[in-house]
């Protein structure tokens, strides 16, 4: 994609003059983000793109109540995050089904050590989405905004509306389930967590 070089904020005060290709470039300059974002909280990849889309008409439609006061791209993951917590309660009102998804599958080929690496990527990913799936709310959306939207505390803690010191417990917490439950589907054998192997 050929960018204009512009700042958010400029690309932002050309937007609110009716530059249809600023805001286009804004958009398309977080979407990746904000599709994260999503899909960690909402979970599949269906209702991550229906998150991500239905948070760029937000960003659009509200972006003239965008003050300034934080950076733009904090703004746009903020509304993210709602836009999925709002996907994931509407959900489950809905039956679910774990799947792979289409976009977790990709053609055999020869398993070269490029293979083997592409595997275990998915493989970490799936089980990371997975045991996100099964945190409680509560949990999953201060970690998705740490972890993915690089919130600080205390945005985290004025998006959700809760003190800084329940933001950092929840994190602390969800973490430390995130752990157990992925060293629960490891076998003996298998890398617990992301920490580098000890030395004997």
């Amino acid at each position: 994609m050929i960018t204009s070089g512009r700042s958010d904020d400029e690309l932002v005060v050309a937007a609110r003059r009716g530059d249809g290709a600023a805001m286009d470039e804004l958009l398309r300059r977080h979407y990746d983000r904000v599709h994260a974002v999503c899909r960690r909280i909402a979970g599949g990849t269906r209702d991550a793109d229906d998150a991500a889309q239905e948070a760029m008409i937000r960003v659009v439609r509200n972006l003239d109540r965008f003050d300034g006061r934080s950076q733009f791209g904090t703004w746009v993951y903020r509304i993210a995050t709602n836009t999925a917590l709002d996907e994931l309660r509407r959900r489950k009102r809905r039956p679910q089904l774990h799947v792979v998804h289409d976009d977790d599958q990709a053609p055999a080929e020869p398993m070269d050590d490029r293979a083997h690496r592409d595997v275990d990527a998915v493989a970490d990913r799936l089980a990371i989405d997975t045991a996100l799936a099964d945190l409680p709310e509560e949990f999953k959306a201060p970690i998705v905004m740490r972890d993915v939207g690089d919130f600080d505390y205390a945005e985290i803690a004025a998006s959700l509306d809760v003190p800084i010191g329940t933001v950092k417990s929840r994190i602390a917490r969800g973490r430390r389930i995130l752990v157990e439950q992925l060293g629960n589907r490891d076998g003996p054998d298998e890398r617990p967590t992301s920490d580098p192997p000890r030395s004997p």
